[in-house]
C-alpha cells in the first residue's frame, strides 16, 4: 500500500502561504509607489521648479557655479542644527550670486511639518521665504508638541514682515499641501529618506562634521 500523503491538502497549505506572503509585500510596496507618484497639476508657490524635484530655487539662471540641494524637515532637530551653522553661509551665496540653493521642505516628521512646509511655500509668494525659514528653525517647537498650527504660522509670517491677506489665506486653506506631497515624492525618487540630506552639484554630501563645521562645508561646496 501507497504511504505518500495527499497532494490535495499540501497544495493548499503552500498556495495560502504563498498567497500571504505575496499580500504582506505588496501592502509594503504599494504606499513606497504612491509616494513616488508626483501630482502635476498641483498648485505651486513662486521660485519652485518641478524640474528641481520641486524645490524652492534660488539663482536659478545661474551657470558654472555650484548646486547646492538641501532636503529638510522643519520639525527636525539636526536640520536646525545645520541651519545655525550653515544658514548663513548659503544666504551669503544666494545673496553674492554665487550658487544656486534650492531647499526641499520635506514632512516626514508629521502633521505639523506639513503645516509649516505649506506655510514656507505661502512665504515664497511673498519673497519671504529665507526670513521665515530661518525664523521658523530659530523658535523650532518640540515634536508634534502642537506649537504649530495654522494661526501661529501666520503669527510667525507676521513677525517677519508677512501681513498680507493673501499669506493668511495661503496658509489657512494649506493651498500648496499638493506641492508639499510633490516635494515628498520626488525626494522618493531621489531615495532621500532623511533629513537633513545635502547635494552639491548632483552628489550627496557624506555625514559628519561637513555637515556643521563652516570651513569644512564651504571647502565642500567649493569643491563641487
Amino acid at each position: 500500500m501507497s504511504t505518500k500523503p495527499k497532494p490535495g491538502k499540501d497544495n493548499f497549505t503552500r498556495n495560502l502561504v504563498i498567497g500571504v506572503v505575496v499580500g504582506v509585500i505588496l501592502i509594503m510596496l504599494v504606499p513606497t509607489l504612491i509616494s513616488k507618484q508626483t501630482d502635476t497639476s498641483a498648485k505651486i508657490p513662486a521660485s519652485v521648479s518641478a524640474e528641481r524635484g520641486y524645490g524652492v530655487v534660488f539663482n536659478g539662471e545661474l551657470t558654472g557655479v555650484p548646486v547646492i540641494d538641501v532636503y529638510e524637515d522643519f520639525q527636525c532637530p539636526v536640520c536646525a542644527q545645520f541651519e545655525a551653522a550653515q544658514g548663513d553661509y548659503l544666504e551669503s551665496l544666494i545673496a553674492e550670486k554665487k550658487a544656486t540653493v534650492v531647499f526641499h521642505t520635506l514632512s516626514f516628521i508629521g502633521t505639523e511639518s506639513v503645516l509649516a512646509a505649506n506655510a514656507a511655500a505661502c512665504s515664497a509668494d511673498e519673497d519671504k521665504f529665507l526670513a521665515l525659514h530661518k525664523m521658523l528653525y530659530q523658535t523650532q517647537p518640540k515634536e508634534n508638541s502642537g506649537a504649530w498650527t495654522n494661526e501661529s504660522l501666520v503669527a510667525a509670517g507676521n513677525s517677519v514682515g508677512i501681513t498680507s491677506d493673501s499669506y493668511e489665506k495661503c496658509v489657512n486653506t494649506g493651498q500648496y499641501a499638493g506641492w508639499v506631497n510633490n516635494v515628498a515624492a520626488a525626494a522618493a525618487q531621489e531615495d532621500v529618506n532623511s533629513t537633513p540630506t545635502v547635494f552639491i552639484n548632483g552628489k550627496e554630501l557624506k555625514r559628519g562634521n561637513e555637515y556643521y563645521d563652516r570651513a569644512l562645508f564651504k571647502a565642500a561646496v567649493e569643491r563641487g
